[in-house]
């Protein structure tokens, strides 16, 4: 269990681009922190892989939908993380959606929340919203086939419909999709400062909204040589040594 935990805080860290650099710098713990420790622990060289996968997608009573995926993959011979985005959207066959009249307020606290953070709010009929976050930790694996990721996420990447509009852009160091349905609501997906934002508005009537982030880790488990993990063990102890524990 402490094996997952330390998975899914490292998850949301090296989500972040502008903190990846930093990411792997040691810092010293607290006593009472370590008090805290229990289980077993991850050494990076047994993370084979790390991937980062979101999507969100609105789709209207009507049959119209816009959406955007945006995915990282990090191997050991990554030396920069990189998102990449690819947009969609689809027509519909049914009547042009009536504007709602619903209204939604209040709700600022949300994003001063840390960690994982999912809100749906409601002010229509008939609606279907859908927050999920997603964790596959798979052991002796191989990383995935890379496949065509879209395009490089530099400045904002916008596309829009009749559903609506989707623009996904860096945000606090992460990356942010926000969606703007035309007469229907709003939703936004943030990962950013080690933390996920999942949120949905809805003022109109037979809207269907989903956002998911999925997180993928390979590890390595062939465990070295007795000789190796020695040294290793030895290494870190000088390590702590060096900054004076």
């Amino acid at each position: 269990m402490k094996t997952i935990s330390l998975l899914t805080a490292l998850c949301l860290a090296v989500g972040v681009p502008a903190q990846a650099e930093s990411l792997f710098k040691p810092i010293e713990l607290k006593d009472q922190e370590l008090a805290q420790l229990r289980g077993r622990y991850v050494l990076p060289g047994r993370i084979v892989s790390f991937g980062v996968i979101m999507s969100s997608t609105w789709k209207n009573s009507a049959g119209e939908s816009i959406g955007a995926k945006v995915q990282m993959q990090m191997q050991h011979t990554t030396i920069k993380p990189q998102f990449y985005v690819t947009t969609y959207d689809a027509a519909g066959d049914g009547p042009t959606p009536t504007a709602g009249t619903g209204s939604v307020s209040g709700g600022a606290g949300l994003n001063q929340t840390s960690g994982v953070t999912q809100s749906v709010r409601s002010a229509g009929d008939y609606n279907t919203a859908y927050n999920n976050v997603s964790i596959d930790i798979s052991r002796n694996g191989t990383a995935p086939a890379s496949s065509d990721p879209g395009q490089p996420l530099g400045d904002s990447v916008s596309r829009s419909n009749s559903a609506g509009t989707i623009t996904v852009s860096p945000s606090g160091g992460g990356v942010q999709l926000a969606i703007q349905a035309n007469g229907q609501g709003s939703s936004v997906q943030k990962l950013a400062a080690g933390g996920l934002f999942q949120a949905t508005n809805l003022i109109g009537a037979g809207n269907q909204v989903s956002n998911l982030t999925q997180l993928g880790v390979v590890l390595r488990d062939n465990a070295p040589a007795s000789g190796a993990a020695m040294d290793q063990n030895i290494a870190q102890l000088r390590g702590l040594r060096a900054m004076g524990m």
